[in-house]
Parts: structure tokens; C-alpha cells; sequence
């Protein structure tokens, strides 16, 4: 737990009279209005500040304003970057565990590309958009080409998780469509998250996010028991008196939709209507069935916009425009039904649209450079970045020292709990005062808390958190010191992902050559046409797989687990398979 005197310290910045004068600016903009009214469209520039300062700002306007925030990017690469910072300063300075933190990830493919968005991304989505419908998502960062997404209305995305609670009402069948239909996958036994069992009335669900599975025991209609187990041992962890189950993508896969999509994909081949399961691509083209004429503004009633250097904004969104008009005409001669009739509108609102729905919305603008413009003169919270001393731990104590006597507040931030200990031995062995800014139940926390040299006198104060960079604000004499600020550190590493039974379907692709044959784990057998290079958020080159009828399949490299090479005496020919067809799927249930 991050204690108060962290707190107290970060809260300095949100007394700046720039920062007061922004957020006051904003509030003004909703007083006094009628729900249901439309707001005006306020505007605060607030300059000179860098990354891990945006980061505070974001959560301090979140904090004050005490009402849902939209925080645009430019890209999903600069959400990523920008989340875990955030997410510090706002459990810092909201004094206990928040609501989470939510993203909204672009796609990584366009509607023509005849690719599914990858599952991670479809579960983010997924799960955020629940949480921005049922106001549980105090920040909700953005980027352009996700923000320029239409969505359904707030009360679809709201009704797409279960919640389950003992003794009450819940049929075993409705509750498996349910879980078929939000991604969920019926396995034997529960090990990772998105699978499920079921054997009898009884039904595992290890959920999205959630640290373990949970065993749901049903009565006839009624929820007898609900417990966590554990996935490794399958013994019950502890009982449970409620539970909410996420879904696992935005787009559910409903019997009848889907029908709906193989019966027009089809056309009169009387092939398509009778097959109900999914194919690359479907979540876009159900959109040609559903109305989609929302945004994410709208889906966040009541929400502050806080837009991350708006030119580069402007310059994002005229990009992914001209890139997504340029595929809608490159794929146009080389379309299959349903998708001939779905222009770039239909999925994507125009620049004009985009900027008109950020002009609706009281917006404030992060910027780095005060850049003044004619009658829109920013606020400046002049800010600095810290000096990188590269392991000269003497230089870094007698700075950190010189600051601490003249009257200034230091925090030295630590990537984990060892360079935390080893932040506190360099203070021990310098005769420097620290205090810790954080307790736990960790041994090695406890003993840094009481070996703490501070009372009180100045003192440099030591956290674990997700801070690269480091920033000064001269004008409040508040330094906080980034992770690698005194010692080089390599990127941390991402975070393990659990990844599904079909990640052990992979071979080495080093010797694989156009022309090979090759199988995918869930469209079967098709040809290697080589790599293409595709500009989009998160991958850049695709493995181009040919099936039948000349169907055209991508594959990001990023999910070559999905495909291997196929293995067949020298020479033969191996018929290919029909993408979204039904043979593929049936030899798999022979196997």
C-alpha cells in the first residue's frame, strides 16, 4: 500500500495555480447543468510538460473532476507507455486500490484484410468497453484509430458480462451460450484464462483478469456454491459469495448472426447458412447487421476529453484515414460478399467526424512545447527532465542532497522490490535520510520501513513504481527520479501472457518457402505465398496464406504459433482447404 506522504507530495502539482486555473476551467464548463443537457465545448491548453508529468496530470484532473476521463493518443505503442504510469499516480494520490485503469486498444487489422483482430486486443476491448458502459473505468486511454471506431449503444456493452451470486437464479444451459457466445472455450479441465468445463451442473470459468478460475455448483437453476481453485491442483482456494464473469470479446458470437454472415458470404453456393461457426474477419462484417453508430464519446456520457499533443492527434487521424481509404481500394477488386457494400464509413467515422465529436466534449490539451498561438495563449507548468547519471552514485547523492537541503522534495522511484532495497543501502551508505514510501506485507519491505533514517529531517523518498523517466517541476521544488535515472536499465520486460494449448502449434519457419503447403490450427490446410508488409498498430509483416477458391488468408507473425508446416511424402499435393468451411473443423474432431 502506497502511504499518505506519497500522496501529499504529488498533490503539490495539483495545487499549481496553472493546474488549478486548467481543471477549474473544465468544472466551470459543467456547472449547473441540466442532465441531459448538451455541454459546452471548453477548452484548457496546459504546456511545457513531459511524459511522466502528462501522466500525473492525467490522474490528478481524474481525481479532482471526480467524473470519468477520456485520454486520447496517438497509438496503441503510446497507451502502453503512458497506462502503468498512470496507473501509479492515480492509486498514489487516490490513497487506496482504484478502479482499474482501462485501455482501448486500436485493431491491428482493417475490415478487408480478411483477418480477425488478435484475441488479446478483442478481450482489452472487450472488457474496457464494459467498464466505460457501467462507469467502473475512471480513465479510459485511446488511441485515434480506436476512438474513431463506431460502437453500439452503452447499454449493449453494459449487458456483456454475468455477474453470478450464490442462491440465485442461473439455468446451466443459458449460462453455457453465454459463455460461448463472449469467446469462452469448453475444455476438459480449466488451466488458462477463456476456457471453461462443464460436467454436470457443475461449471469451471477461469474469467478475464481474474487470478484464478472459478467452480460454480448449480441446483437445478439456482447457484448452490461458487469457489476459486486452483488450476494446477483443482482443489477449491476459498468460497465466494458473488462473481462477474468478462467476456472475452466485444462482438458476441451470436448462433443467428453468424448464419446470418455464412448465408450472405455464401451467396447461392447453399453452402454457408447451414455452418454457424466463425471465420477470419466475421466481427467486421457484422457490423453490416448491427447498427454501430456511436462513439466513444457517447458510450462516456459525461466525460472530460483530455487529447495527448493534439497536433499530433490531427496528424494520427489524417494518416489512418488515408490508410484506411487506401486498403478499402486496393481490396475493392478482390472483395468477397458480405463485404462489397461496406465503405470505410461504415466502420470508421471521417476526419471531419471526428474532429466534430472532440469539439462536442470539454476538452483539456497536454502539450510539451508552450507553442502560443493568437488568442489561445496556454498555461505553462514549466517542467524538466531529470538527469541520467549512469551509475555515478555519488554525483546522484550529492544532487539529491543539494535539493533535500535547499528546502526541495525528492522521490526515487524503483522498477521492484530489490533495486528498491538496493536504492535504500545507497542512502545508508551515503548518510542520506530516506523514508519508505510504501508498506506490505513483504519481509523485505517491513525491514526498509524500520531500518528508515528519516524523522524529521529532509528526506528522499523511496516507492516502487512504473517510471522510466524521471521529471523536476523547478517552480514547486518536487523532483522525482525515474528508474533508470541512476542506473541504466534494460526496457522491463512485458508481461508474461498465459497463452492457450494451441500455442505448442508452432515449427521453426526458417527453411519454409513460397509454394510450401502449411496448416493453420483453425483454418486447416493452405498454401505459403510469402511475407507482406502491411502497415498497421502492432504488426507490420503478415505470412500471405492461399486456400481454396483463390481465398487469401494474413497472418501476423506475431501468431505464427498458429501455423506449421505441413509434413508429407516428397511431392504430394494436398487439396486445399475452404476458409470458413466445415471440413477443416470436422477432420479436427476426429483427431
Amino acid at each position: 500500500m502506497i502511504l499518505p506522504l506519497v500522496a501529499e507530495i504529488l498533490a503539490r502539482v495539483g495545487r499549481h495555480r496553472a493546474v488549478e486555473e486548467a481543471l477549474d476551467a473544465m468544472r466551470r464548463s459543467d456547472a449547473g447543468l441540466k442532465p441531459g443537457a448538451t455541454r459546452g465545448a471548453a477548452e484548457s491548453r496546459l504546456a511545457g510538460l513531459n511524459d511522466p508529468a502528462k501522466a500525473l496530470l492525467v490522474a490528478t484532473a481524474a481525481l479532482a473532476w471526480n467524473r470519468p476521463v477520456v485520454f486520447v493518443v496517438e497509438s496503441n505503442p503510446r497507451a502502453d507507455a503512458l497506462a502503468e504510469p498512470i496507473r501509479f499516480f492515480y492509486q498514489a494520490l487516490g490513497g487506496k486500490a482504484p478502479m482499474p485503469v482501462s485501455q482501448l486498444p486500436a485493431h491491428d487489422v482493417l475490415p478487408w484484410q480478411r483477418l480477425s483482430p488478435h484475441p488479446e486486443i478483442l478481450e482489452t476491448r472487450a472488457v474496457s468497453l464494459w467498464r466505460a458502459a457501467t462507469g467502473q473505468a475512471p480513465i479510459l486511454i485511446v488511441p485515434v484509430a480506436s476512438g474513431m471506431l463506431r460502437l453500439r449503444e452503452s447499454a449493449f456493452y453494459a449487458a456483456q458480462a454475468r455477474s453470478l451470486m450464490r442462491d440465485a437464479g442461473e439455468p446451466l444451459e443459458q449460462f453455457v451460450a453465454f459463455l460461448s457466445g463472449s469467446g469462452y472455450e469448453k475444455h476438459e479441465t480449466v488451466e488458462m484464462p477463456g476456457q471453461f468445463a462443464v460436467r454436470g451442473g457443475i461449471v469451471d470459468v477461469f474469467s478475464a483478469e481474474a487470478p484464478r478460475p472459478v467452480r460454480i455448483e448449480l441446483f437445478g437453476d439456482a447457484v448452490e456454491s461458487l469457489r476459486e481453485f486452483d488450476p494446477n491442483t483443482q482443489r477449491s482456494v476459498r468460497p465466494l459469495e458473488r462473481t462477474t464473469i468478462l467476456p472475452l470479446t466485444d462482438v458476441p458470437r451470436q448462433p443467428g448472426m453468424l448464419e446470418k454472415l455464412h448465408a450472405r458470404r455464401m451467396g447461392d453456393s447453399g453452402e454457408g447458412s447451414e455452418y454457424a461457426g466463425t471465420y477470419p474477419g466475421w466481427e467486421f462484417d457484422a457490423a453490416l447487421f448491427e447498427p454501430t453508430n456511436n462513439s466513444i464519446f457517447d458510450l462516456c456520457a459525461g466525460a472530460f476529453v483530455i487529447l495527448d499533443e493534439p497536433a499530433a492527434l490531427e496528424e494520427a487521424a489524417r494518416k489512418f484515414s488515408a490508410r484506411l481509404n487506401e486498403t478499402h481500394t486496393q481490396s475493392s477488386e478482390s472483395v468477397r460478399p458480405p463485404m462489397e457494400e461496406a465503405t470505410p464509413q461504415l466502420f470508421y467515422m471521417d476526419e471531419e467526424e471526428w474532429r466534430t465529436k472532440l469539439g462536442e466534449c470539454p476538452r483539456l490539451h497536454l502539450e510539451h512545447l508552450p507553442l502560443h498561438e493568437p488568442g489561445r495563449e496556454p498555461l505553462v507548468l514549466s517542467t524538466q527532465p531529470t538527469t541520467p547519471y549512469h551509475g555515478n552514485v555519488s554525483a546522484f547523492m550529492t544532487e539529491v542532497r543539494a535539493r533535500l537541503q535547499s528546502g526541495q522534495q525528492g522521490i526515487a522511484c524503483a522498477a521492484n522490490t530489490g533495486e528498491l532495497e538496493r536504492l535504500a543501502g545507497l542512502c545508508h551508505e551515503f548518510e542520506l535520510a530516506y523514508r519508505l514510501g510504501e508498506v506490505g506485507e513483504d519481509v523485505t519491505l517491513t525491514r526498509l520501513a524500520e531500518e528508515s533514517s528519516a524523522g524529521s529531517v529532509p528526506a528522499l523518498t523511496l516507492v516502487k513504481a512504473p517510471l522510466n523517466e524521471g521529471v523536476s517541476f523547478p517552480d514547486l521544488g518536487l523532483t522525482i527520479y525515474g528508474n533508470s535515472d541512476l542506473f541504466e536499465t534494460l526496457p522491463a520486460p512485458e508481461r508474461p501472457r498465459r497463452r492457450p494449448k494451441t500455442a505448442s502449434f508452432f515449427s521453426d519457419f526458417s527453411d519454409l518457402k513460397p509454394g510450401d503447403y502449411v496448416v493453420h490450427v483453425d483454418h486447416g490446410i493452405g498454401q505459403f505465398e510469402g511475407l507482406r508488409q502491411i502497415e498497421s498498430d502492432g504488426h507490420g509483416e503478415f505470412m500471405l496464406l492461399r486456400y481454396a477458391e483463390d481465398a487469401r488468408l494474413y497472418v501476423p507473425l506475431a501468431r505464427m504459433d498458429l501455423v506449421q508446416k505441413y509434413c508429407a511424402v516428397e511431392g504430394a499435393r494436398p487439396p486445399l482447404d475452404r476458409l470458413g468451411g466445415t471440413v477443416w473443423a470436422t477432420k479436427k474432431q476426429r483427431v
